[in-house]
């Protein structure tokens, strides 16, 4: 697995009303803000919206998939939640490689999504564990 500072790599995805309904029956989480149309509506967003950790999910989907790759194990994840995502509003995910432990296979990433705006609605830092060779 090659890969240096400043690599960088995404992932995008419209959220639809299943995926919004899959993860609180996954989850738990039964916010009306996330299912009731007249409840959101009242509520400072206007509208129905995503689940924020499952928006920030796509970031384990990177992690996992492309940089660094398979074998990767997820270690820690700071996230700020900055805008709400709406159902169907296309989003990508980001990392990019800000540090790489001389000692260990530990790599730190800044993770962030942006809308179809380009404006960045969550913001954060990971911290993975990656194999630098499968045999």
């Amino acid at each position: 697995m090659e890969f240096k500072v400043g690599d960088r790599a995404s992932l995008s995805k419209r959220f639809s009303e299943h995926d919004v309904l899959s993860f609180s029956s996954t989850s738990g989480d039964e916010n009306p803000i996330h299912f009731d149309e007249n409840y959101a509506s009242k509520s400072r967003f206007g509208q129905r919206i995503v689940q924020g950790p499952m928006v920030i999910s796509l970031v384990g989907g990177i992690l996992g998939s492309k940089l660094p790759g398979p074998g990767t194990i997820y270690l820690s994840q700071e996230t700020s939640f900055k805008q709400p995502v709406f159902i169907d509003q296309k989003v990508t995910a980001w990392v990019e490689v800000i540090h790489i432990r001389e000692d260990k296979p530990i790599i730190t990433l800044r993770t962030w999504v942006e809308n179809d705006e380009k404006d960045i609605v969550i913001e954060g830092k990971a911290v993975a564990f990656f194999l630098k060779e499968i045999k």
